[in-house]
């Protein structure tokens, strides 16, 4: 999927969208819904937020993982699945999903909501003494999408809205991995992170021949409340469209938009793993972005032993996102959570965005239970009570780069000591040796005797013996040292022929005490 150029069916007609430019007025005239739950989220902005009651019946409350996975909706019961190609299913409230949300769906323009009914489910085990329970009034805890989309004649579960303003997806032969969240405020903040929510959903019916499914979506939270409308369009390469309209009702010091979610662990370049026989464990493994300027910036993530957060000036960028580059088996070694099959996620403005930041935060992780990576942009012009703001962009998963990256591409780090093995007593003992392997895109035209150049800064301290050197498999690498230090080295390199770039960019920090 290429944003340089893309249809979507909207209000009766197929608009056009080349250039990531959208030809269509900012919200539809004729979509009376959403106009309402933006009118609605408005309200909601104007009076002090009040948390939603606690209905959730108590022995739902108090559900155990193992009894809570014993919970499941019936395949059977899948709501439209003889109507459309796409079917909808639920998820029971309870464990840890507290606060129920409401459904409705839209159908011949009539709303209507989508009542908790125990019958969809199954009790199994533990759970089955749920059955002779009184669960009126549960609610529903999110929902799943379902689409043929890796064989015609089984519905494959595409996407996936539960827990907070959370929502992943899938592409074809793609595994869930990252995740997907409608806002991130102050993440990383001293004062504590705050967590939106969506707290209801509208569902539109999907046609027989529909080929995309739209839903909008209320989202609240002590600091903003917001109206989104999610058009999801299932394929190799699953996209959503996302447009919101969100209200402060406090000043907010950092709003994170269109955030990723993920979890390294450990990879190629850890510089410590645990004892496990997996080589690399991670949903994705680096972050890639795409800035105003048309630079290409790769960075390797990382496990740090403490909380490390890095920001990436820029005005309006062309894209970012957490990709998992590394999609060979072999690198992994996983038969059951299958790593290399966690799809990269791009986002792409769909309006301009200005200036800011693309922020990066790593949190120290003991295993691969906890999501530890959070990438997301930050506008300078920041969001402050009585305020409101348009969100519009692109979402969608990868296997491969974004087709307009043309450059040659990182594809291993590594490093270690510089030391002269059986020698102590040497200037290189204390020293990091670096080596970056570029390949592809504009390095598969070039030949070993081609002149091309390292083009490397440091942005503290300096960088030792850098060189450029061609690899036998038509690839490239960059190599170069550290000094001995106490202090962090942010490091950027390109790979350059005739003073242009053949390669993106590599950045990355070397904390010599981590």
């Amino acid at each position: 999927m290429s944003c340089n150029h893309f249809n979507r069916w909207r209000a009766g007609k197929w608009m056009v969208f080349i250039g990531c430019t959208l030809a269509l007025p900012a919200f539809a005239e004729d979509d009376k819904h959403f106009s309402a739950v933006i009118e609605r989220a408005q309200q909601l902005a104007e009076e002090a937020y009040q948390a939603p009651e606690e209905t959730l019946p108590e022995v739902l409350r108090e559900l155990d993982y193992d009894t809570y996975r014993q919970i499941r909706f019936d395949p059977a019961h899948a709501y439209w699945k003889d109507e459309s190609p796409f079917s909808l299913q639920l998820f029971h409230s309870g464990f840890l999903f507290q606060t129920p949300i409401a459904l409705n769906v839209i159908d011949n323009d009539t709303v209507t909501p989508l009542p908790f009914s125990a019958a969809d489910y199954s009790y199994d085990g533990n759970a089955a003494a749920l059955k002779e329970q009184d669960l009126a009034g549960s609610g529903h805890a999110g929902f799943r999408l379902h689409y043929p989309l890796n064989s015609s004649d089984y519905a494959d579960e595409f996407g996936v809205f539960l827990g907070a303003s959370y929502f992943r997806i899938v592409g074809r032969d793609q595994a869930y991995g990252l995740s997907t969240r409608g806002l991130a405020i102050d993440t990383a903040s001293s004062d504590g992170e705050e967590f939106p929510a969506f707290r209801e959903f509208w569902l539109y019916k999907p046609e027989a021949d529909a080929e995309q499914i739209e839903l909008l979506a209320l989202m609240d939270s002590p600091s903003v409340s917001g109206a989104y409308r999610f058009v999801i369009q299932p394929g190799e390469n699953t996209q959503v469209e996302v447009e919101a309209e969100l209200f402060a009702r406090q000043d907010i010091t950092k709003l994170g938009v269109a955030p990723l979610t993920s979890m390294f662990t450990y990879g190629e370049a850890s510089r410590e793993r645990p004892d496990d026989f997996r080589p690399q464990v991670h949903d994705s493994d680096g972050l890639l972005i795409h800035t105003g300027s048309g630079e290409w910036i790769w960075r390797p993530l990382s496990n740090p032993s403490h909380l490390h957060t890095s920001a990436f000036i820029d005005g309006s960028p062309q894209g970012f996102g957490l990709m998992q580059r590394e999609r060979d088996f072999n690198r992994y070694l996983d038969t059951e959570a299958q790593y290399h099959r966690r799809p990269s996620q791009w986002v792409v403005p769909l309006d301009e965005w200005g200036p800011g930041h693309v922020e990066l935060v790593e949190i120290p992780t003991p295993d691969e239970t906890h999501d530890n990576i959070v990438a997301y942009w930050v506008a300078d012009d920041t969001l402050d009570a009585g305020e409101s703001r348009r969100l519009h962009y692109l979402t969608h998963t990868l296997n491969t780069q974004p087709d307009a990256h043309n450059l040659g591409r990182a594809i291993r780090t590594r490093h270690g000591s510089a030391a002269v093995p059986g020698q102590t007593d040497t200037a290189s003992q204390g020293q990091r040796q670096f080596i970056v392997d570029f390949q592809g895109g504009a390095l598969e035209e070039l030949t070993a005797d081609q002149p091309v150049e390292l083009d490397i800064s440091a942005l503290h301290g300096e960088v030792l013996l850098p060189q450029v050197t061609s690899l036998p498999n038509n690839g490239w690498r960059a190599s170069f040292r550290l000094p001995a230090s106490d202090q962090p080295s942010d490091v950027r390199l390109r790979l350059t022929l005739n003073g242009e770039p053949v390669s993106e960019t590599w950045n990355y920090v070397w904390y010599p005490d981590a």
